[in-house]
């Protein structure tokens, strides 16, 4: 087992899986602090570096596209403080931070984990339910139920319509941006069949976030929406292979035509003798006259 205590966290792997505990540093942001411990399968893993400072160095891990739905929903926009994968690592410790990292890609050597992307999410996601005040609403997830919520500050255009109740199997997509600069950010989800170009600020569907301390949690429920969405890159029922269906045979190679005529006189003579009828007769002698 290798292990690397830091004020930053804490993060111990077993040879199957990493764990990642936050620290309580006043550097670790409230996101991280707030998701808490993480699991994260060998699987899911596509490489570990170390990026060496004076002062400082940064252990980084990077998951495969695709395998982590916090990730996903973030789309590379959290902080180095509120990103779970990255952990700050003091100049005393760099021999321990290296040694972490030769097990981690021995590991990843040895089981033949290939750093492509996957079509279903290896982590769970965020635990639910989840309840998030921030910018200017509430944003609430039970696993089934999506629920916004405003307060004094909500454009009278988004507020007036009261709460917002959005089932899940009616969401199409969930979007988070943090904000930046002048720019606000937002926590958008995207419904089905109900497309809208408006700002966020009035956007019924949306929570408007100014940059506060507390717009990072919005990127969990965004998370926790995401993880239960289906996967973006399975494959669809359109994707399966068509059925292989059985050829058929082909037709069997033209009797030969003596036989066909042997066979009129043999349906002649049962005719005459009465085992065929009339009817049956004339059938018969059509069958064999359309193989000549």
């Amino acid at each position: 087992m290798a292990e690397i205590i830091q004020r930053d966290g804490t993060w111990t792997f077993d040879g199957d899986a990493l764990r990642l505990v936050p620290g309580r540093d006043k550097n670790v942001g409230l996101l991280r602090k707030t998701l808490g411990e993480l699991a994260v399968p060998l699987g899911a893993l596509a490489g570990i570096s170390f990026e060496q400072g004076k002062k400082s160095g940064r252990l980084r891990l990077r998951l495969r596209d695709g395998a982590d739905p916090l990730l996903h929903a973030t789309g590379g926009r959290l902080t180095d403080s509120s990103d779970p994968y990255q952990m700050t690592v003091d100049s005393d410790r760099y021999g321990v931070a290296e040694y972490f990292v030769d097990e981690i890609r021995n590991a990843l050597l040895l089981d033949e984990v290939p750093a492509t992307a996957v079509d279903r999410y290896l982590l769970p996601g965020p635990a639910v339910p989840l309840s998030v005040s921030a910018g200017d609403g509430t944003a609430s997830f039970d696993g089934e139920t999506i629920r916004l919520e405003w307060n004094w500050k909500t454009e009278e255009a988004k507020s007036a319509a009261g709460a917002r109740t959005l089932a899940l199997a009616d969401i199409q997509s969930v979007e988070w941006h943090p904000a930046v600069g002048l720019e606000n950010g937002f926590l958008r989800f995207t419904v089905r069949g109900a497309p809208t170009k408006a700002p966020p600020k009035y956007d019924p569907n949306s929570v408007d976030l100014w940059g506060f301390k507390k717009d990072p949690l919005m990127a969990l429920v965004a998370a926790a929406v995401q993880a239960r969405l289906p996967h973006p890159s399975a494959p669809s029922p359109t994707d399966t292979p068509p059925k292989q269906l059985t050829p058929t045979p082909d037709p069997p190679p033209e009797a030969d035509h003596d036989a066909l005529l042997r066979r009129l006189r043999e349906l002649g003579d049962l005719h005459k003798s009465g085992v065929l009828t009339d009817e049956e007769f004339t059938l018969a002698k059509q069958a064999v006259l359309r193989g000549m």
